[in-house]
């Protein structure tokens, strides 16, 4: 994320918390550095560790009551893939409307958009009489590095790190 969106981003939130009279705890400035530095999509657990590595003093407890408010300021989404656990994206401020495509195999996600959903929504408006308010779309697949070489390197490292 570039530099200037990532102070952006982090501004935002710090005034959203200031609007509801929320202490910036170090611990809570640790999520927020580490939420507003990456493009990654991740999971609670994800965001604890990653948060530990800045400030080994934060909590679960903190990572957890700080999400929910992450997701109502608006600036981070929270998706369902439906593998028994929420995803959370950092990209969802500056582009509410995105897709993605989770791997199968891997876990991998990625980002993607297309004119042709475009397209799909203004027939939808003159077939069936609906103008979409929103979308939220995401499809699961194998990725290429499985079967081109018949095993996807990023499938062995999720599950090294698994373990």
């Amino acid at each position: 994320m570039p530099e200037r969106a990532e102070k952006s981003g982090k501004e935002r939130f710090l005034h959203f918390l200031a609007g509801k009279r929320l202490r910036i705890t170090s611990q809570r400035r640790a999520i927020i550095d580490t939420v507003f530095a990456t493009e990654e999509h991740f999971t609670a657990e994800e965001l604890l560790e990653w948060s530990r590595a800045r400030d080994h003093s934060v909590s679960r407890a903190t990572v957890y009551r700080t999400l929910p408010l992450l997701t109502a300021s608006g600036l981070v989404g929270e998706m369902d893939f439906g593998k028994n656990r929420k995803y959370y994206d950092p990209n969802y401020a500056d582009r509410p409307y995105h897709n993605h495509i989770v791997c199968l195999d891997c876990g991998r996600i990625v980002e993607f958009d297309s004119d042709r959903l475009a397209e799909l929504e203004g027939e939808i408006r003159k077939r069936l009489g609906f103008s979409v308010q929103s979308r939220r779309l995401y499809m699961s697949a194998s990725c290429e590095a499985l079967r081109k070489p018949g095993g996807c390197p990023r499938r062995q490292q999720t599950a090294a790190t698994a373990h």
